[in-house]
């Protein structure tokens, strides 16, 4: 990554289930996993972000799909107690001098909306201060609860975290990718989005979202989706569109995290396992312009993180272990691979002539 260009983040899992005995926390003894990827980043001059996915894979819920398995682990006083004292582990973990960033729960906060009555969090029950552990002593057992005991735990373990909130337009009940809706209604939802998160009553420090999960020709051929996952220009524009209301009304500026890595340039980039197509990173990065990230910064957002949600998805990387790979061309991508990568080279040359020109300063 270094010799490509001077990237300011990595991110990482934290999965498993908090008590399964596979969860991150047996990954090295003592939960150490943290402390040696925070060491590690530190010593290559990177920003470690940990994304906190343990809610789903925890037990009872486990055996239930999303989600359910996500509420069942909310009510369930066992199992929030163990998530509550994986958190804690997490912290002690990782309360250094060096800056580290703690993405939570992606998807779940879009859950708890959609159960909420009128986007208030505090109408969603969650089992918190019933848990009976004295960090939690007084916090109400609702979703409100919950993003609170997170702040407090932040606050009181590892004040160097910076701590993430994760928002999901399809919370409102509307995703607006696949629903194209008009302006107003575009700004109504992320105003909503806002609202639900206010209603929370808790002060993180940022807001993640992801404008996708998965390769669009990823979900157009594993999927069967029908290619209704490819953003256009009115998408992307619609999109910035959702985030400068969700920014302006919770007051938080926003990270686009798990932007997958998919091209239609290169020609390793045949539709195949590992070799799905798509054009977020051609409309971020390979617009000389800089107009598309213009109107992204200017709508609240600060970073874009790139990342697959799936095995099989693209990676700029040879993932495939497949070599440099230049199959017959499809949909006019005749661009010879760079390297090895999976996406024929075509992230990490675009992310190096992006820094080697003058990066784009926030408003």
């Amino acid at each position: 990554m270094a010799a490509s260009a001077p990237f300011g983040f990595r991110y990482q899992y934290l999965a498993g289930g908090v008590n399964t005995g596979n969860g991150w926390s047996t990954w090295n003894a003592g939960g150490q996993f943290v402390s040696y990827y925070v060491a590690e980043s530190k010593a290559a001059a990177v920003t470690p972000v940990f994304t906190y996915y343990q809610l789903l894979q925890s037990s009872p819920g486990n055996t239930q799909s999303e989600p359910a398995g996500d509420f069942t682990n909310l009510a369930n006083t066992a199992t929030m107690t163990s998530y509550y004292q994986d958190m804690i582990l997490f912290f002690q973990r990782a309360a250094t001098t060096t800056p580290v960033v703690l993405h939570v729960e992606p998807d779940l906060w879009a859950y708890l909306q959609q159960r909420a009555q009128n986007d208030n969090g505090t109408t969603v029950p969650v089992q918190v201060a019933a848990t009976g552990l004295t960090d939690l002593a007084g916090l109400p057992n609702n979703a409100a609860g919950l993003a609170q005991a997170f702040v407090r735990l932040r606050d009181r373990y590892a004040p160097n975290v910076t701590l993430a909130y994760h928002f999901s337009t399809w919370g409102t009940g509307t995703d607006i990718l696949y629903s194209r809706p008009a302006d107003a209604t575009v700004d109504a939802l992320g105003v909503r989005t806002a609202q639900f998160y206010l209603s929370l009553g808790a002060n993180f420090d940022i807001a993640f979202t992801d404008v996708a999960d998965r390769d669009a020709a990823f979900k157009q051929y594993v999927y069967g989706d029908g290619g209704a996952s490819w953003y256009s220009a009115d998408d992307y524009r619609r999109s910035a569109r959702y985030l400068s209301a969700f920014v302006q009304t919770a007051h938080k500026r926003v990270v686009i995290w798990q932007i997958p890595y998919g091209n239609t340039k290169m020609r390793a980039e045949n539709n195949t396992w590992g070799h799905y197509q798509d054009n977020k990173v051609e409309w971020l990065l390979d617009d000389t312009t800089l107009a598309h990230l213009k109107a992204y910064a200017n709508a609240g957002v600060v970073a874009f993180l790139f990342g697959g949600g799936a095995g099989g998805v693209t990676c700029a990387c040879d993932a495939t272990n497949d070599g440099v790979t230049n199959p017959a061309p499809i949909n006019g991508n005749n661009t010879v691979s760079l390297t090895a990568d999976d996406d024929g080279g075509f992230f990490h040359q675009k992310a190096s002539a992006y820094y080697q020109a003058q990066p784009l300063p926030l408003p």
